[in-house]
């Protein structure tokens, strides 16, 4: 069984960090594009970024690029996501899931964490 589970997630303030993690298991991780995604409330999911499975070459969607930061641990079958300099319209659930959004191989099975950015 796929699956993935994400932690790390919690409350804070304006300009603060976090790191995310999320836990793989299931499928040859070691093999997988990965991504993370976030969810708004009432709003579709929108993808972060992602990184190729030997880690390199990580990529990012404009409005994170230079921020967050996405690694992973083939060692270990963990996915990571480094949230600096945090922003309240980064609030949401975030989601690690395999491949991309638009790739029919996408999958998102875990239920998230949820970062909330506020004074």
């Amino acid at each position: 069984e796929v699956q993935l589970v994400e932690s790390g997630g919690g409350l804070v303030q304006p300009g603060g960090s976090l790191r995310l993690s999320c836990a793989a298991s299931g499928f040859p991780f070691s093999d997988a594009y990965m991504s993370w995604v976030r969810q708004f409330p009432g709003k579709g999911a929108e993808w972060i970024g992602g990184i190729d499975a030997g880690g390199e070459d990580p990529n990012y969607d404009f409005a994170v690029k230079g921020r967050f930061t996405i690694s992973r641990d083939n060692a270990r079958n963990t996915l990571y996501l480094q949230l600096n300099n945090l922003k309240t319209e980064d609030t949401a659930t975030y989601y690690c899931a395999i491949d991309r959004p638009w790739s029919s191989n996408y999958n998102r099975p875990g239920q998230g964490t949820q970062v909330t950015v506020s004074s």
